[in-house]
């Protein structure tokens, strides 16, 4: 396996590379395996750099991400994941009053974000 990294101006976030999933159901599963702790911290690491993080990632057409920027793009897709979690739920690592995680389904949840088709559009009439 490929050890992942961070361009040189987010070398501040490689402790967070763990949180560097590139799918859907791996986030969910990194959050729900977390403690509410865990995510505070890292909600409070990323979300600062959010803004630079996405210019960086914004050059490059979505599809079209090389590869040396994949694991900062999969840390945003991470922030997002948590950042409900710490904004809404006072840092429960589940969604408070709701049905089981496990039981819904992400239709693309097991391929990689940064090349999952755009979902189908009905044309308007």
């Amino acid at each position: 396996m490929t050890e992942l990294t961070l361009p040189a101006a987010f070398a501040d976030l490689a402790p967070w590379l763990d949180w560097a999933l590139p799918t859907a159901d791996g986030r969910q599963a990194r959050r729900l395996a977390s403690t509410s702790d865990t995510l505070r911290r890292f909600y409070d690491a990323v979300l600062p750099r959010l803004e630079d993080i996405l210019a960086e990632v914004d050059k490059h057409p979505l599809g079209q991400l090389p590869a040396a920027l994949r694991p900062l793009y999969d840390i945003a897709l991470s922030l997002a994941e948590v950042a409900p979690h710490i904004e809404l739920y006072d840092g429960a690592v589940g969604v408070p009053y709701a049905f089981e995680e496990g039981r819904f389904i992400a239709v693309h949840g097991g391929e990689p974000t940064w090349s999952t088709p755009q979902p189908m559009m009905t044309p308007a009439p």
